[in-house]
């Protein structure tokens, strides 16, 4: 009897996040699940990891006693890793992560937490997709997202990823009647804006608090940020090389020998 394919669960708003449980309760129908995420939100962690503390894992079952889950008192990348090496007994077969509260459109992904679980685990050589919706609040409707989900987790399921690519899906928050389809884009070109809102404590002490705006100065029709403004959801494939290909001839023909 052939077995199912294995499926890591992991989000960066914490094992008690609604998005999580959404997700969960999609891929489950898909393959053999494990959960191990943070104990506690981690959104804007990029791909930090703990290197300089304890972790703690803990064994939980806020998702029925058939779901196997831990919590993990690190970042994303963290519970990618300890799933991986410690957790699980056999090399997962695809991760998911999330459903994010908020979206990872653009240069959002740079920051994400999500994202960056999924990027773990393709370097750990493992298909992985993050998730992420247009809504930040905590009663977001996952609903619409679901059927979208199902049909994205079983094409890689039976097709795989190209190598060094992991896909960042990011769903309009929108009913399911106004969701127009599926939009395979590229990553647009926007940054924030930021600036830091300079506060006094009650016991009168300054502190910070960070802010921003959010600017696209893309004006392309096959990017992200137009396909969640029209309706659609967004796929962008990802890679972890970072290395800028197109630079490399023109950095070869500096000079770097001493005058």
């Amino acid at each position: 009897m052939e077995s199912k394919p294995l499926i890591l669960v992991t989000n960066d708003d914490g094992i008690t996040a609604p998005g999580i449980r959404a997700l969960l309760e999609v891929v489950q129908t898909l393959g053999d699940v494990v959960v191990v995420a943070p104990d506690s939100p981690q959104s804007g962690m990029g791909h930090a990891i703990t290197v300089n503390d304890m972790l703690h894992v803990k064994k939980v079952s806020p998702f029925g006693a058939d779901i196997m889950a831990y919590s993990c008192s690190g970042t994303p990348v963290d519970c990618v890793k300890m799933g991986v090496h410690e957790l699980i007994k056999r090399k997962p077969d695809l991760c998911v992560s999330g459903i994010n509260h908020g979206s990872n459109s653009s240069i959002n992904v740079i920051y994400s937490g999500t994202m960056s679980a999924a990027v773990e685990a393709g370097i750990e050589g493992i298909p992985a997709i993050g998730f992420s919706l247009q809504d930040f609040s905590w009663e977001a409707n996952f609903e619409p997202a679901k059927k979208y989900i199902r049909s994205i987790v079983q094409r890689v399921l039976e097709e795989g990823l190209p190598s060094g690519t992991v896909l960042n899906v990011n769903f309009p928050n929108l009913p399911a009647e106004a969701i127009k389809g599926i939009r395979i884009c590229r990553q647009a070109h926007a940054y924030w804006q930021e600036k830091f809102d300079k506060r006094l404590s009650p016991f009168g002490k300054e502190y910070y608090w960070l802010t921003g705006e959010f600017i696209n100065l893309d004006k392309g029709e096959d990017t992200d940020e137009w396909a969640l403004a029209h309706g659609f959801v967004s796929i962008v494939p990802v890679q972890f090389d970072l290395t800028a290909h197109h630079a490399i001839p023109v950095l070869n023909r500096w000079n770097f020998e001493n005058e």
